[in-house]
């Protein structure tokens, strides 16, 4: 049988000792709720999208009990063994975060980051040494805004709009909003003049250009 595999973004890659019985995939998405005079429901007005992410539980176990033979029951230190995966948490000094890493198992590349590594020791010798452990892990997918770009590309506004600023808005945001893509708030800040992102003040009319 296939072993999934963690393949850190650096490191060298490692099989899983057991491979989960389940996995899942949570996909959340971010509204808010806008409240107007005289309705008896809150109008819900979307935000914005939120990556998804994976949770599974990882079985780990070195446990070697006794034999009809007279040999004691033994084992090696299963921390030695989750240890790996728990580092994948820490920060890498090159990269000043941790590393990327992808969950490999089958039909699923699962490429994202570590946000919780829950370990739970569920055995020990005599000497106290763990030997039976399980890891729950959750890895957030990356959002890769090159494929997005590539997936949806952007259908460019027909005719020029105006915007009025208001409190607490920003250039990039006006140019996700209309081309999808924040990167082009330069396009909006030429056809109006501005020098830097941040010239923006409240009730002021921009001109949004059509692309």
């Amino acid at each position: 049988m296939e072993k999934a595999k963690m393949i850190p973004e650096i490191d060298e890659a490692f099989s899983v000792q057991f491979n989960p019985a389940e996995y899942q995939i949570a996909n959340t998405v971010q509204y808010a709720e806008k409240t107007v005079t005289g309705l008896d429901g809150a109008i819900q007005q979307f935000i914005a999208g939120s990556n998804p992410v994976l949770t599974l539980t990882l079985y780990f176990d070195t446990y070697v009990p006794a034999g009809a033979d007279g040999r004691q029951e033994s084992g090696t230190d299963v921390t030695k063994e989750t240890k790996k995966v728990v580092k994948l948490m820490e920060i890498v000094g090159k990269l000043h975060r941790p590393q990327h890493v992808t969950f490999s198992w089958g039909s699923i590349q699962w490429k994202g980051i570590l946000t919780n590594v829950t370990e739970q020791y569920t055995m020990f010798l005599s000497d106290g040494k763990p030997v039976r452990a399980k890891l729950d892990v959750t890895i957030k997918a990356l959002y890769d805004v090159e494929q997005a770009k590539r997936s949806q590309p952007f259908e460019s506004p027909d005719r020029s709009k105006y915007k009025i600023v208001h409190q607490g808005e920003y250039l990039w945001q006006y140019a996700y909003e209309e081309y999808k893509d924040p990167d082009a708030w330069k396009l909006i800040a030429l056809e109006n003049g501005l020098k830097h992102p941040l010239e923006i003040t409240s009730g002021q009319v921009l001109r949004i250009p059509a692309l």
